[in-house]
């Protein structure tokens, strides 16, 4: 039986997604083996089990919850990036709504599937650029970086960058955009357990609280 080779652009992008993300897990998890086997240290087996069985179901839920949210604004492209080099909430999910906004595209569309599939490998090069030269340049860098004067600036970046985004995504229906933003300033004020390190899950959380309140406004027709 002759092969078909009329792929589809969204047939190659997951073809090829799923080479290049089995390939990066199989390096990824070489690296400690072979380190492993050459300075013959292996780990404690007892303790990494008593490690996972204390964080992996957490990491667990916040993956299969992130997927599930993540993908329909990332695109398939985008999202085999994404998931491979990090940064997704911080980093590849801005610069993805953001080059869709300014491009005016539907993320559902072959044309936003591109369009954010280059910003995201757009963000990937820079990063990975920016933290070359950081490398290089942190020592003769260092007496600046460390400079009291600067450390506000450096704290204000990610609220400036997230500011600036939601912005323009809030002004597009503020109505929709009320009841999540509320909820969120009540649990971060309220609840001080919550800080950076619990993004992963209360995105999925104000995700789902959107959808139900989007829900009952329309039903009332004040959306």
């Amino acid at each position: 039986m002759k092969e078909n080779k009329n792929y589809s652009y969204i047939d190659t992008v997951h073809r090829d997604g799923r080479i290049w993300n089995i390939s990066m897990m199989i390096l990824l998890l070489a690296f400690p083996v072979v380190v492993a086997l050459i300075f013959n240290a292996a780990p404690d087996w007892r303790g990494v089990g008593m490690g996972l069985i204390a964080t992996a179901p957490m990491y667990w839920a916040v993956s299969a919850i992130e997927v599930i949210t993540f993908i329909p604004m990332l695109g398939a492209g985008g999202s085999y990036l994404s998931f491979v080099t990090g940064n997704i909430s911080n980093l590849k999910l801005p610069c993805a709504i953001n080059a869709l906004e300014n491009a005016n595209a539907d993320p559902k569309s072959e044309e936003g599937e591109i369009i954010s599939t280059v910003a995201i490998a757009v963000s990937s090069i820079v990063t990975t650029v920016i933290i070359i030269l950081g490398v290089l340049l942190i020592i003769p860098l260092e007496p600046v970086l460390s400079n009291p004067a600067l450390k506000p600036a450096f704290d204000q970046m990610l609220p400036a960058l997230f500011g600036a985004l939601g912005v323009a995504l809030i002004s597009k229906n503020w109505k929709l955009a009320v009841a999540p933003v509320i909820l969120m300033l009540i649990l971060f004020i309220f609840i001080p357990a919550l800080n950076s390190s619990t993004v992963g899950i209360m995105v999925p959380v104000g995700v789902i609280f959107t959808i139900i309140v989007s829900r009952i406004l329309y039903k009332k027709g004040i959306i």
